[in-house]
């Protein structure tokens, strides 16, 4: 599509040749209402902006960390429990272990990023550090039959690596309990 002109009056030319007379961001809501029938979007004045952040803090990705290894000891319990198998227990230990330890590197990594300022580098580091994670975490599940030997007992260190990586849900809801909404930095 080839533009020509601003906004209002200017025009296009689409790509089967047809002019198309290009509207202003407020004639185009005007005109094209919301889908549901609700009111068009209205943008936050920097007071409400300001009043909302307050009401809505983000969650710490520390909070989150520490919830995860809550979750993963948690586990290891239950699985010590109902199994009274150590090779289970250290297996769901371990499963926890994958979670936790590239998460906690990834929130250090993150705090870093963000700490740089650059918005540019923040989103660069959130690219760098969530591979980092990915390929630590995968890392660690391959080698588990090496560290762990003939006690592995891999429902245990499954049972404790989903269980402690879906523990962000319940740090979601605890947050969005408590009135915050979102992870972030905070």
């Amino acid at each position: 599509m080839k533009v020509c002109g601003s906004y209002k009056g200017g025009t296009a030319v689409s790509d089967d040749m047809k002019k198309i007379t290009l509207q202003s961001p407020e004639e185009n809501a005007a005109r094209y209402p919301d889908e549901d029938g609700g009111e068009a979007f209205k943008p936050l004045t920097a007071q409400e902006a300001r009043q909302w952040r307050q009401k809505h803090k983000p969650l710490s990705l520390w909070r989150a960390l520490l919830l995860q290894v809550a979750v993963a000891v948690t586990v290891v319990l239950l699985v010590f429990l109902a199994t009274g198998s150590r090779g289970a227990m250290w297996s769901a230990a371990y499963g926890g272990l994958a979670v936790v330890l590239p998460a906690a590197l990834f929130a250090r990594g993150m705090a870093r990023s963000l700490a740089a300022g650059a918005g540019g580098a923040a989103l660069a580091g959130l690219f760098i550090w969530e591979g980092v994670k990915v390929a630590l975490t995968v890392a660690m599940l391959f080698a588990a039959p090496r560290l762990l030997g003939g006690g592995l007992h891999w429902m245990a260190l499954m049972a404790g690596f989903v269980l402690t990586l879906k523990s962000y849900w319940l740090a979601l809801w605890l947050q969005a309990a408590r009135g915050g909404s979102g992870v972030g930095p905070a």
